[in-house]
């Protein structure tokens, strides 16, 4: 449970008390961090359905539920994608981009990245049925997550000796990291599994797309990961931040292209 609630704490806005704070604890929690992207993504993925109940403009709905998943996540996720973007964009050796990272400002890289990936999910979203938007949803939170879990495997440093990145870095062991990756395929399926019986003609599709976003955002994600560490040396909380977020707009785009 205190992995659990260190996931949580440190992922979301949901009120938890987090009693222990160690590196054991961060094992776990970044482990169970796809568990903590289900919650978001079931809470953000309500106004989707809006367009059931009333009519409106599906853009509108897309709007809303990444507008409220930003607001549940304090904005960490996409302030950590535009920190890495400038501290890339910059092309500055690791130390100086490091320091740029570091800054409270956002540069112009991290501007054009922000809007370009808001802009993608929100036309990713507008462009699926309500109930399969929904479930792209929560798939590509699960998805998000799952790829601190995959940062944050042994073999994977830290860039700074210091921070969220220095507590969490290789603290998940390979067990946890299979499981977590299974669980969050089952969950893809199991959310397809009214899909199939509900508003889709066609099952093999369905029941095809969900677990695809899954694979699609988590490569998206390593693919960052392995230019991160390259250029910056390990992760820090900002390179995990933009790995939630690259694995959550590529398991969008897959539902988008795939649905």
């Amino acid at each position: 449970m205190d992995g659990l609630r260190f996931a949580i704490g440190t992922l979301s806005v949901f009120p938890v008390r987090v009693s222990r704070v160690d590196r054991e604890v961060a094992g776990r929690a970044m482990a169970l961090a796809p568990l903590a992207g289900l919650a978001l993504g079931v809470v953000a993925a309500v106004p989707l359905l809006l367009p059931l109940v009333s009519p409106g403009p599906p853009l509108l709905a897309a709007a809303l539920s990444l507008g409220l998943l930003a607001v549940l996540t304090r904005g960490l996720h996409l302030d950590g994608l535009a920190d890495l973007a400038d501290g890339l964009g910059s092309g500055k050796p690791a130390p100086q981009a490091l320091d740029i990272m570091k800054k409270s400002d956002i540069g112009p890289f991290g501007v054009v990245t922000l809007v370009l990936t808001l802009l993608i999910q929100a036309a990713a979203l507008s462009g699926l049925p309500a109930w399969l938007g929904a479930a792209s949803l929560v798939t590509a939170c699960s998805t998000g997550r799952l790829a601190l879990t995959w940062a944050c495997r042994a073999g994977v440093p830290a860039a700074r000796p210091d921070g969220l990145g220095a507590m969490v870095a290789a603290t998940v062991r390979p067990a946890a990291r299979w499981t977590a990756t299974l669980a969050t395929l089952a969950l893809a399926l199991v959310l397809s599994l009214p899909l199939m019986t509900g508003i889709s003609q066609s099952p093999l599709p369905v029941a095809v797309v969900l677990p695809s976003a899954v694979v699609a955002g988590l490569a998206a994600a390593m693919a960052l990961l392995g230019h991160a560490r390259r250029r910056l040396g390990g992760i820090t909380g900002d390179v995990l931040g933009a790995l939630v977020e690259t694995a959550t707009t590529a398991a969008l785009i897959t539902c988008a292209l795939l649905a």
